[in-house]
């Protein structure tokens, strides 16, 4: 089931959108917390966020520009502010749709069915994931909480190993087979230079403690 977070203050448009959603079988998150919208979005992950304009403390142009520095979430817009200066702003910070209040339910569910499907679909097949962190091999990423870093190709392949492990530790040996199949020696320091390398990564995106080394074994997730 696919998740999307409302970011909207009008308690009553809030409930109507959520039910609405719920009808079509989403998932639904919201939040009274707008001060702190932002972390909350990326700690929820969700698959798609309706945001409104007119927010406290922080509008949502101000959230939309924040988000889309650090997650690439699809954010649809959903307002009473019809200007087009506002649309075109929003589009320009990273908004998906501008659909301005009152609107046509069915088109808004056609919106959202296609840009879930137009998001995910096509990479679906190109990720995988562990808890919160994921491998995108199109793009060379991992993902955790909203934030990526890039990989190199023995990087990837080494998180690919452990993720489609989970739980199970990988052998050094296995690692080294699956990154070296020829007969060129290739030293095991090598090796514990790519983990080392792949844990500096994780690091930076904070997944660094889900990659354990297991002495005189190998590694898990």
């Amino acid at each position: 089931m696919q998740t999307i977070l409302i970011i909207e203050d009008d308690i009553t448009l809030r409930q109507q959108l959520k039910s609405l959603l719920e009808k079509y079988r989403y998932d639904v998150i919201t939040t009274d917390d707008f001060n702190n919208v932002i972390n909350f979005t990326l700690e929820q992950q969700p698959h798609l966020v309706i945001l409104d304009l007119n927010l406290p403390f922080f509008d949502g142009h101000h959230i939309c520009h924040e988000l889309r520095k650090l997650s690439k979430v699809p954010i649809v817009i959903v307002t009473s502010r019809d200007s087009e200066m506002d649309e075109l702003m929003s589009l320009n910070l990273g908004a998906d749709y501008f659909v301005t209040k009152p609107y046509n339910t069915q088109i808004l569910i056609a919106k959202i069915g296609a840009l879930l499907k137009r998001t995910y679909d096509t990479r679906s097949s190109n990720i995988i994931s562990f808890n919160n962190l994921a491998l995108d091999f199109a793009k060379g990423q991992a993902i955790y909480n909203g934030r990526q870093v890039e990989l190199t190709k023995n990087e990837a392949r080494v998180l690919q190993l452990l993720i489609d492990n989970e739980g199970k530790i990988v052998s050094r040996d296995d690692i080294m087979d699956a990154l070296w199949q020829d007969d060129t020696f290739v030293d095991d320091n090598t090796l514990t230079v790519n983990v080392n390398r792949l844990r500096k990564k994780l690091e930076i995106i904070g997944a660094d403690e889900l990659l354990r080394t297991r002495r005189g074994q190998g590694y898990s997730l």
